[in-house]
């Protein structure tokens, strides 16, 4: 019965993903790489951050299968509902948008893209907790990455839109540096938020951010500034995703210890 209610949301679902997945292959293995024929910024990050799309889609992958199941239906189909057709098509016109030069209205499909993801995001975290590794995976895995990956793209499509051109203007300005260590505090403290955001913290978005500040700066060398600003709010932010793991560890292993003492002391009681 599942796998055939909402058949209509299900498919729709599968024919956008497959478009937006076609449309980042052919953005990155097509005749012309948009992601190398871009406005170059201060914030610019390593070709290699793009790969946390390839990551997104293998688990969407997953999710599309998912969603037949008698859970999965429940937290897509009926949770999450029209929204994830709607992210596919706000993100196919961002990606879109932005290879085709067209900055200032792609930052803004990328904040509709942010609230779209948000969305999602919350139902997910408030009203479907992953119950089994496979929910982990395909419903909360894909969501926390591309969640993180929207923040940081929002920034990356404003300094596009609105910042200088680093090939033509290589010297970063007093107020460029000011802005740029504002994005920096802003991506590292959002991290933080993601790290502890919850019991168990999200690492996933949070290491979508520290890897973006980690891919800046990789890429931003000409500017030393910049270069190590963005190396400095990435070891923050991998710290604050290490102590929330070990937090989490932690606590794990207290609850473990406190079940396993528990029947001693009951039984202790009673003789």
């Amino acid at each position: 019965m599942a796998a055939t209610d909402g058949i209509v949301l299900k498919v729709t679902n599968i024919v956008l993903f497959l478009a937006l997945l076609g449309s980042n292959i052919y953005s990155v293995a097509g005749p012309t790489d948009i992601y190398r024929h871009v406005k170059e910024t201060y914030v610019t990050p390593s070709y290699y951050a793009n790969y946390i799309w390839s990551l997104i889609h293998l688990l969407l992958i997953g999710t599309m299968a998912y969603q037949f199941t008698e859970r999965g239906k429940s937290v897509i189909v009926d949770g999450v509902q029209w929204r994830f057709a709607l992210l596919a098509v706000l993100n196919f016109a961002y990606v879109w948008l932005w290879g085709h030069h067209w900055y200032i209205t792609s930052f803004i499909l990328s904040l509709l893209v942010s609230a779209t993801v948000s969305q999602i995001y919350y139902i997910i975290k408030t009203k479907h907790r992953g119950e089994t590794l496979a929910e982990e995976l395909f419903v909360h895995a894909p969501f926390s990455l591309w969640h993180g990956l929207s923040i940081v793209l929002v920034v990356l499509s404003g300094f596009t839109a609105f910042g200088r051109d680093a090939a033509k203007h290589p010297h970063v300005g007093l107020w460029s540096k000011v802005f740029v260590f504002l994005a920096f505090v802003f991506l590292e403290s959002t991290a933080v938020g993601y790290a502890f955001a919850s019991v168990e913290g999200d690492i996933a978005g949070a290491s979508v951010i520290a890897f973006s500040l980690f891919a800046i700066f990789i890429r931003q060398t000409h500017s030393k500034f910049v270069h190590w600003s963005a190396l400095a709010f990435f070891i923050l932010s991998l710290f604050n995703i290490i102590k929330s793991v070990y937090g989490t560890v932690r606590r794990g292993s207290s609850v473990l210890d406190d079940e396993e003492r528990a029947p001693l002391v009951a039984g202790s009681g009673s003789s």
